[in-house]
């Protein structure tokens, strides 16, 4: 018989990026190995009665009130069409509030009667938000244990980045560590949660440093995942083979680096930084490679108008927005991928270019410095703009012409990228609810499976 599990995850919605598709697919995930009930926001009920959620989930409906005061925050939060993120998260809590209200007011007696094996509460993945629902689970007399996360974030910017924090309204972060310590029940929540799932190492060190009593009790999981389509080169090669034979375009840059960007146009994303390295690039060395960016952004006509006064139109390529059906054909045509954001959590795009068999450079901070390894791509040590530039030039130049080494890389990044698959993750969390259900020594409890 599966395990019954209450699944706590205010934003689970397949339609959308970031987060919400996060929290639906650790939604899908459980649903393979546990009889689950979904808790999620009316927001997403569209979407996921579109996907065939129609049965044992609740929604939670706001009020007219909430809705209003949506508006106000989205209004006081925004500066000249950018989102200012440390004030929004702070405005933002008050809905979350009435949300983990709800769910205590509609489910805590059900946890306390013991008509759930574990409670799992996920999303917002920030690690600064409380479940009331946690006590139910503690008061219980059948002792339901409670999972949390992943949770992940808290990175900060490197310290030669300044200019590029202060763009992210970074000095107002303290808003944030305030709000950490008055939340009612925050405390709570993570010094008495069976299982806290981090979804970085930072993060996990950092709920260690500020909660000492959860060493034994904090486990390593990327809250990102790969789906199988990535894995299938054989299948996605075969579409770009036939998808080349109609690009006469193609056959002429059969021999150069086809590098890859994919995410937004940011500052703090780096492509600008990428577009800069080739710029410095001789003519000569710029025929050895093509870069394609997939994405857009605040900087895309200044990075539009860089190619154009540096004469790169030849060797950079911008796609825009694609698909993410799509996204996998570009992976299979490029050799490299180049992502040199100098904050990242998540990464997912980092991992979903490993398993589609990419090495890939990237700047070593927060989740993507983890993902890759030394002998599955580069990882460049965020000391600054100028050197981060120079490092992205040699490394192109250097796989650029060491073709043996590149391959090597590919080999790895294949090998590594499999500790990315949900399939991977489903066994590593239907084996983390088998050690926590019953027991009372947390320290039994499985970790994920990391390849070092």
């Amino acid at each position: 018989m599966k395990n019954k599990v209450l699944l706590i995850v205010e934003s689970c919605n397949p339609e959308l990026s970031s987060v919400p598709l996060v929290g639906y697919n650790f939604f899908r995930l459980v649903e393979n190995f546990a009889d689950v009930h979904l808790v999620t926001h009316c927001r997403n009920r569209s979407a996921l009665e579109r996907h065939g959620v129609l049965d044992n989930v609740t929604y939670y409906d706001q009020s007219r009130l909430e809705i209003i005061y949506y508006k106000v925050i989205s209004f006081f939060s925004t500066f000249r069409g950018q989102v200012i993120w440390p004030i929004r998260h702070a405005l933002q809590f008050p809905i979350y509030f009435f949300f983990d209200r709800y769910v205590y007011r509609e489910f805590s007696e059900k946890v306390k009667k013991g008509e759930y094996d574990v409670v799992h509460a996920m999303t917002p993945i920030m690690p600064r938000y409380p479940y009331k629902i946690i006590r139910a689970c503690k008061s219980s007399a059948h002792k339901i244990p409670f999972i949390l996360g992943p949770v992940n974030g808290g990175v900060p910017f490197p310290a030669a980045f300044k200019e590029i924090a202060l763009k992210e309204f970074s000095y107002l972060n303290w808003i944030r560590k305030l709000g950490n310590w008055m939340l009612p029940g925050y405390r709570y929540t993570y010094s008495e949660a069976d299982v806290i799932l981090a979804g970085s190492t930072y993060t996990g060190s950092w709920i260690k440093k500020n909660f000492p009593n959860t060493e034994n009790r904090v486990q390593l999981m990327y809250e990102n995942g790969v789906a199988e389509q990535f894995y299938e080169l054989r299948k996605v090669e075969r579409e770009v083979e036939a998808h080349f034979e109609e690009d006469s375009s193609r056959k002429s840059d059969s021999s150069k680096l086809r590098l890859l960007f994919i995410g937004r146009l940011e500052p703090y994303k780096g492509c600008d930084m990428l577009v800069e390295a080739i710029g410095q690039l001789d003519e000569k060395e710029r025929k050895e490679l093509k870069l394609t960016i997939v994405g857009d952004g605040s900087q895309r006509l200044e990075l539009q108008e860089y190619t154009k006064k540096y004469r790169l139109s030849d060797t950079v390529e911008f796609k825009g927005w694609i698909a993410h059906s799509k996204v996998g054909i570009e992976y299979a045509k490029a050799d490299l991928f180049c992502f040199p954001s100098v904050r990242e959590f998540g990464g997912a795009v980092v991992m979903e270019a490993m398993a589609s068999g990419l090495p890939c450079v990237v700047v070593d901070n927060g989740g993507i410095g983890e993902y890759v390894t030394g002998s599955s791509g580069i990882k460049i040590e965020p000391m600054g703009r100028e050197h981060v530039v120079s490092k992205l030039r040699e490394s192109i130049l250097m796989l650029a012409r060491d073709r043996n080494l590149l391959s090597q890389m590919v080999s790895s990044a294949k090998t590594r990228a499999t500790i990315f698959s949900w399939k991977h993750k489903r066994e590593a969390l239907s084996k983390i609810y088998e050690n926590v259900i019953g027991s009372e020594n947390t320290e039994s409890i499985i970790s994920y499976p990391l390849i070092k």
